[in-house]
């Protein structure tokens, strides 16, 4: 089959739900070691080493495809077999190489295709796997000038079927879990053809794996499209379709394939959603907070890590560390002496400890002594020292005792009163090397509490090295 095969799948334990990633299993650091040697030689063409002279340059050339793959996740270029890579790693992924090249002959020429679905799913009726495939063709179709026709002659030029294990085509498939669906790139014969393991938990919904989220993912690649390093993308390799997106091309998708096929001259129902660009003047944030030694910057579905030794701030997914996170979050905060971090959308709220969101979350704001008429948080500030928590709600301001587990008495009170010069709504607020930075739409605000003013304005995005500070 060679480079033709295309695939969504995981690595590791069959029985996993195909909207998260997969669960540690407790492997020693040599256990992650392998783990990631294996999918460095699947997806970006590391090749171990057998000779003597070759293994002493061995750990040269891990660590630069292990760069390779840090940077096409937008994750810290560190070299190292770290938890956020091996977290990257182990999420439900497509089985193409992400440095597989580009070649422009990967197209179809007719501009009606049809499919045909030649097996269809145990676990699912006809009419929803055909409504899944409509669906998924439709996303495509809105954005070139192609049409997709179901047919039941076998001269289709696409084939979608379900299958177990071994279908003759090279590339069997090993029950529920490892490969989800594999896929071939356009062309005669099983050109175009799209395989998903009929052993898989398929559903229509939010459990188990989204016959809809991966089947817009494949039939990408049946049109010719390759990985994008978006991850805001459809054609990223991760599988990053959760519960709390409208699942719909990117701005990216959309570009990559009409520069395949030319646009439609009647415009999309909506426009793509465009992954943010860090340096955008008009960058806003929907909440910041530390966590350990950094400073992470939420923005819709997406999120920036800084830290003074990251070499490059790259934008990565919230579900790549926390799948069981919303996007669009409203604030959140760290409490460093539980060492986990809140988080807050609308009247819900959820704590994460590392890389894992606590049992019995989501919770009600209510549970921190905020009245009914306060239905979400606009921005939470932690202070280390007193174990206080600022609250920002329009134009007030709460303070929250994190040992008493109760509002301060006299609480609230306006913003202009406790952060003179602080205009609200807060969008998001954080400590940091003793000064506190508030957030108000693309404006940052340094707040000197020593003389409890406002010392210095910027650029929101100063942080992800676009600096362009000016003073007040």
């Amino acid at each position: 089959m060679g480079n033709l095969w295309l695939g969504l799948f995981t690595l590791l334990q069959p029985a996993v739900l195909c909207g998260s990633p997969l669960p540690s299993p407790g492997l020693s650091d040599r256990g992650d070691l392998e783990f990631a040697e294996v999918y460095l030689e699947k997806f970006y063409n590391y090749k171990p080493v057998t000779g003597r002279r070759e293994r002493a340059a061995e750990p040269d050339s891990f660590r630069v495809k292990l760069r390779q793959m840090q940077h096409f996740f937008g994750l810290e270029e560190s070299g190292d077999v770290d938890p956020q890579t091996v977290a990257a790693m182990r999420r439900a992924r497509c089985g193409l190489s992400d440095v597989e090249p580009f070649r422009k002959t990967m197209r179809w020429t007719n501009r009606t295709l049809t499919y045909r679905i030649s097996r269809l799913s145990s676990k699912l009726t006809a009419a929803q796997v055909r409504t899944a495939f409509r669906q998924a063709w439709k996303l495509w179709a809105q954005a070139v000038p192609l049409k997709f026709r179901r047919q039941r002659r076998c001269d289709a030029d696409i084939v979608i079927s379900f299958n177990n294990k071994d279908h003759e085509d090279g590339s069997p498939f090993d029950g529920e879990g490892g490969i989800l669906a594999h896929a071939f790139f356009p062309g005669p014969g099983i050109g175009g053809d799209v395989h998903f393991d009929d052993e898989e938990a398929w559903t229509t919904d939010s459990k188990g794996c989204n016959l809809l989220a991966v089947a817009v993912h494949e039939f990408g690649h049946a049109l010719g499209l390759q990985h994008s390093s978006d991850p805001g993308a459809i054609m990223f390799p991760a599988y990053n379709f959760g519960l709390h997106t409208v699942l719909q091309l990117s701005f990216q998708d959309v570009k990559d394939i009409q520069e395949i096929y030319g646009k439609r001259k009647i415009s999309l129902d909506r426009l793509p959603p465009k992954t943010p660009d860090k340096c955008d003047p008009r960058l806003s944030f929907d909440a910041v907070t530390g966590m350990q030694q950094e400073l992470v910057f939420f923005r819709d579905r997406f999120m920036w890590r800084v830290h003074p030794s990251f070499e490059q701030i790259g934008i990565t997914l919230i579900t790549s560390l926390w799948p069981d996170l919303p996007a669009h979050i409203d604030a959140a905060y760290e409490n460093a002496n539980r060492n986990s971090m809140l988080v807050f959308k609308g009247s819900q709220y959820w704590e994460v400890s590392s890389l894992q969101v606590k049992r019995g979350y989501p919770r009600n704001i209510s549970e921190f002594g905020f009245p009914s008429t306060v239905k979400s948080i606009d921005a939470a500030l932690y202070f280390r020292e007193t174990h206080l928590t600022d609250f920002f709600t329009g134009g007030e301001c709460w303070r929250f005792d994190e040992d008493a587990g109760r509002i301060v008495e006299g609480f609230p009170k306006p913003i202009a009163h406790e952060w003179p010069g602080v205009e609200s709504p807060v969008d998001a607020a954080v400590a940091h090397d003793g000064n506190i930075y508030f957030f108000v739409g693309p404006q940052q605000l340094e707040f000197n509490p020593k003389i409890r003013q406002v010392t210095k304005t910027a650029a929101a995005n100063t942080w992800l090295q676009c600096r362009e500070i000016k003073s007040s």
